[in-house]
């Protein structure tokens, strides 16, 4: 599987993790939200290990700029908040610098 697509999985399956936490903390969610948020951040840690990459440091890195792109994804379709321009060219950069690390010749 490409590393975009194991990434784009992580975020989703990051964010969605996230979200059961901030759920039940700021949106007065029930705790059992809890359950199936560790859930999805165990996938999310497991993902990141399919990642052909001699350095955690280099997976992690190259994962930033998807994690933001997904992030800004969930903002539109999940929060009903559409990015502005200043979020689109900071996930842009972001990207760039994603790819550079993964396409870096090693």
């Amino acid at each position: 599987m490409p590393a975009y697509a194991i990434y784009s999985l992580a975020a989703l399956a990051e964010i969605a993790g996230c979200f059961a936490f901030w759920g039940w903390l700021k949106l007065d969610r029930p705790i059992w939200w809890l359950i199936p948020g560790v859930a999805s951040l165990a996938l999310f840690a497991w993902l990141l290990t399919l990642i052909d990459s001699e350095a955690a440091g280099r997976a992690y890195a190259a994962y930033g700029g998807v994690y933001i792109a997904a992030s800004l994804l969930w903002l539109w379709l999940a929060e009903g908040i559409k990015p502005d321009r200043w979020d689109l060219t900071g996930m842009t950069v972001a990207l760039v610098g994603s790819a550079i690390i993964l396409a870096g010749p090693r």
